[in-house]
């Protein structure tokens, strides 16, 4: 089975405080955008859990996001693994503030549902992909939503407004373990106005929306190129210009798709990583069973 997994970017991101597992309480406000991986699940007579991916960074074995995912599908779910090849070509920029990885493994889950055990409800499935990490529950629904606690709490929004969205980052990478790190030393954060957030994008007001939009990590995360990518942005029409996760990739929206052509075309100068997408209705699409 092949798929499709889109990458995300966030119009809002607060970290609201620090739960008692340690991990962190977050208010996201997320888009699914048409930049893919594709994900592939084909079974095996080998027995066990194998992961190819074209590109060298990406591990194969089990400190990949999505051996990880497929191990703890079949732990959970009691379905026999008569051996998989989970094959992953790469797409999203890596280590970007985009949830490449929490992609792959919101297809591969989906995959391995669709294959070895149809009848697993969609909330169990949603508890799989959280305890995998934050973002993967909202890579399995997609569309626009609202991101709460560990991700996994997610209520589905009115979509954003036709626009078109350019990616762009920089020649850097960013731990996410270490941008929260981060955050915990901050003295102060400046939180954002997630009550005006939420009622731009419930009445599809697109100006109070980029207006409102926000990024916690902004305020802790030094992204030497950020200030660049942004002017070149808002110098093309841009309507928003925000770094998208805990960093690095900066995404600007567009109403206008000459604009965001011309902004594009102006970044691929500088940088190799520029990605000129919309927004989508989905987190993970089928192209083959």
């Amino acid at each position: 089975m092949k798929v499709k997994a889109a990458a995300k970017i966030n119009l809002m991101l607060d970290v609201l405080g620090t739960l008692p597992d340690g991990y962190h309480s977050l208010f996201m406000v997320m888009q699914s955008v048409s930049c893919f991986d594709t994900v592939c699940v084909e079974k095996t007579d080998r027995g066990g859990i194998e992961v190819e991916a074209g590109d060298s960074r990406v591990p194969a074995g089990e400190s990949n996001i999505v051996y990880k995912a497929a191990k703890l599908f079949f732990e959970k779910t009691g379905v026999e693994n008569p051996g998989v090849r989970i094959g992953i070509e790469k797409r999203i920029p890596m280590a970007a503030g985009l949830a490449g990885g929490s992609a792959d493994a919101a297809g591969t889950l989906y995959c391995l549902r669709e294959m070895f055990a149809p009848e697993l409800d969609r909330c169990t499935l949603l508890t799989l992909g959280e305890r995998i990490g934050a973002d993967v529950p909202f890579a399995l629904t997609g569309g626009t939503a609202l991101c709460m606690d560990k991700g996994g709490v997610i209520a589905p929004l009115r979509p954003l407004s036709d626009c078109f969205v350019v990616l762009c980052k920089p020649d850097m990478d960013v731990s996410t373990k270490n941008a929260y790190q981060k955050i915990d030393e901050a003295p102060h954060l400046r939180h954002l106005d997630k009550n005006a957030m939420l009622y731009a994008v419930h009445n599809g007001d697109f100006p109070l929306l980029c207006e409102k939009a926000g990024n916690v990590f902004e305020q802790v995360i030094e992204v030497p190129q950020r200030p660049y990518i942004k002017g070149i942005m808002r110098e093309c029409g841009a309507s928003l210009a925000l770094m998208s996760g805990s960093g690095p990739t900066v995404f600007g929206l567009f109403a206008r798709e000459t604009d965001a052509k011309r902004c594009a075309l102006r970044l691929q100068d500088r940088f190799s990583d520029v990605h000129l997408c919309k927004p989508v209705s989905y987190g993970v699409e089928v192209l083959a069973k």
